[in-house]
């Protein structure tokens, strides 16, 4: 009997129509844990490095963590595993709501899909039946239209669908993948979702998932949900609204966007509005959500309410998930909140990232200002902001004139229309947006996430960790005093340390090696919820989470019945954080790539961001390109790693770029 898993994954080859059920080998669970390590050890095994993103062999995997399914609290994550046509490295993207766990339920850990369906399907999974359907009469809906219309046809009310809507269907490479109260949104899978054929996939599962320790486990849970009540009760003092709490961003239980609109660059990710907040707009804006907003709702099996229904006068009803309330607004320079629902609402039926797709089209329309594209490329586009934005939203998602250019993504659009467009795709890291964000002074902490993150998305590595230092060693203290979390105590002494630039003699605080260590923790507790299907708002996004190092070990033990200790799941993560590693640099991936964008801190510092590089591939057992060593692979059980590395001559090949102490 398997205890946390199913033991099974379902193969779909859409080529053939062929579907097959099939026993998965239990060694991965302990080497992998679920989730995206065994899904980054199928990417390995089965892909050569040349292959296309959208060649019909890459295997689109939306994959179960570990612990979904179970009653742990907030275990509901899917993780879908790819190439990205955007980055051309791995690309994977996660997503909340229930479908995760209903595929734990219907009895499998992972859908895989390979090959290419000469038509449109969608697939209907209910426990042991799977079937593929014709999906012409969908071709076009939107992706929350499209899930509706699925479970009524399928009289399944309770079915969970993944869908993608227009976006998905023309491979733009923004695409994304709806699912109700979530979405895997960056790295554009969707695209690559909607290339293999597929309009979505329903399940409906009533199957148990059995755990090892039961009454261990519940106990354990149960902790769980006491710290949550404890934290809900007593949010993190002296730091950001959006930070006091746990869960997810919870933009729409939170009224007060100063932190948002004052730190985030509008436009195209480069206008500060530092003045632009005021009592007369925090009302204004509040009136407006709290009119739109119905209800607050979580996502399976979890207490937090990150996510909200809204209905907008006129328009169908969705579901408003984390960080995506205000990236329409800002992009188009408008002060009216009820255009970011009312387009977010267009965009989420069309299925495309929040993130992205604003930058996009606020970068074109720099273009056209500065002449680098015309009025040709936009004939018949609307002079208002607003309507400037929906016209060009529209063009994307259908690939039509500009918007067929536009929809590869910044950096490929500016390769393709040149004329000095190179300039303003500035906010690209390793050919991908980042969040509407720039930096004062260099943080070494950030330049690190930024510039290492094999997910090339901030939010999935920052956390844990406050973002700045406290104004008194009263508020320093208090901090540190119940921070169980912490799994050393030197970060403890770092945040009494930790001061504002300018009272001490030396201005890079956080050190190096302090930077190297900080980050190091944040990608650890990353990659074990990414690997277990745990929300990073419950263990690694927010301060002192209920999930973290102090428990997980005693958790998944109790889950899977493994020994398993601290030591044992840090080799975990250093197993899987490698693998993902080699497979991006199999696909070229060298330090050279490793550059945030020029104008992300006002003032750069050359030699100490090759001092952080150094040092931080040096803590990973990394050679100085980035590419991990063939000692540290064997110490990993990833042996077989090294020997392709090294077949391929990458261990011969000279630095990809020198040293500047060189």
């Amino acid at each position: 009997m398997r205890y946390g898993d199913t033991g099974y994954n379902l193969e779909i080859d859409l080529t053939r129509g062929n579907v097959e059920r099939v026993e998965t080998d239990p060694k991965l669970t302990e080497l992998h844990l679920g989730g995206l390590g065994t899904n980054a050890k199928l990417l390995w095994d089965r892909v050569p490095p040349e292959t296309d993103p959208f060649a019909p062999e890459i295997p689109l995997m939306f994959s179960s963590g570990l612990l979904c399914g179970t009653p742990a609290p907030g275990a509901n994550r899917t993780i879908i595993t790819a190439y990205s046509p955007q980055t051309l490295l791995m690309g994977y993207s996660m997503m909340g709501g229930f479908w995760a766990p209903e595929l734990k339920h219907a009895g499998y850990d992972k859908v895989i899909f390979r090959g290419k369906s000469p038509d449109l399907v969608y697939i209907w999974i209910n426990n042991d039946k799977v079937e593929i359907r014709d999906a012409s009469h969908l071709r076009g809906k939107g992706a929350v239209e499209t899930a509706e219309i699925i479970k009524e046809e399928l009289k399944e009310p309770n079915a969970q669908v993944a869908a993608i809507g227009l976006a998905g269907e023309n491979r733009v490479y923004t695409a994304s993948i709806e699912q109700g109260r979530s979405s895997a949104s960056r790295l554009g899978l969707g695209a690559v979702m909607g290339d293999k054929g597929i309009k979505a996939i329903a399940v409906r599962g009533t199957k148990d998932i059995y755990i090892a320790k039961p009454a261990e486990f519940i106990e354990l849970c149960n902790e769980v949900l006491k710290y949550i009540q404890y934290r809900n009760e007593n949010p993190v003092p002296n730091v950001m609204t959006i930070l006091q709490g746990l869960g997810s961003p919870q933009e729409m239980l939170h009224v007060d966007e100063k932190w948002h609109t004052e730190n985030f660059m509008w436009g195209n990710s480069r206008v500060r509005r530092k003045d632009f907040w005021n009592k007369q707009i925090e009302d204004r804006w509040r009136e407006v959500q709290l009119d739109v907003r119905k209800r607050l709702i979580s996502c399976y099996n979890c207490p937090m309410k990150c996510g909200a229904i809204i209905s907008v006068p006129g328009l169908s009803t969705y579901m408003m998930k984390c960080f995506s309330k205000l990236t329409y607004t800002m992009a188009a320079f408008v002060d009216d909140l009820d255009f970011g629902f009312k387009i977010a609402q267009r965009a989420t039926e069309y299925g495309v990232d929040g993130f992205s797709t604003p930058q996009i089209m606020a970068f074109a329309f720099e273009l056209w200002e500065a002449g680098i594209l015309t009025d040709a490329d936009f004939e018949g586009c609307p002079s208002d902001s607003e309507g400037k934005f929906y016209w060009l939203l529209d063009r994307i998602v259908r690939r039509e004139g500009i918007g067929d250019i536009l929809a590869d993504g910044t950096y490929w659009a500016a390769k393709k229309i040149g004329k000095g467009a190179e300039d303003f795709a500035h906010n690209n890291i390793k050919k991908h947006e980042q969040l509407p964000l720039k930096l004062g002074m260099l943080n070494p902490v950030y330049f690190l996430m930024y510039a290492t993150g094999e997910k090339i998305n901030i939010t999935q590595i920052e956390g844990q960790f406050p973002q700045s230092p406290f104004a008194t060693m009263e508020e320093r203290q208090e901090f540190i005093s119940d921070w169980i979390q912490a799994p050393d105590e030197k970060f403890k002494q770092i945040v009494l340390d930790w001061e504002f630039r300018g009272e001490r003699s030396n201005p890079y605080f956080p050190t190096v090696d302090m930077s190297v260590d900080i980050v190091d923790w944040q990608e650890k507790m990353h990659y074990i919820d990414d690997a277990l299907g745990v929300c990073a708002g419950l263990s690694s996004f927010p301060l002192k989470p209920p999930y973290h190092i102090h428990n997980y070990p005693k958790i998944i033990s109790a889950t899977t019945g493994m020994d398993l200790d601290e030591a044992g799941l840090t080799q975990i993560y250093n197993r899987n954080r490698n693998l993902i590693r080699a497979i991006n640099v199999r696909r070229g991936l060298r330090r050279i790539d490793e550059n945030p964008p020029e104008d992300h801190w006002k003032r750069r510092f050359p030699e100490l961001e090759e001092k952080l590089l150094d040092a931080y591939y040096k803590f990973k057992g990394w050679n100085n390109d980035g590419i991990p060593t063939k000692e540290t692979l064997q110490a990993l059980d990833l042996g077989y790693i090294a020997e392709d590395l090294e077949k391929r001559g990458i261990y011969d090949e000279e630095p990809s770029v020198k040293k500047a102490s060189a």
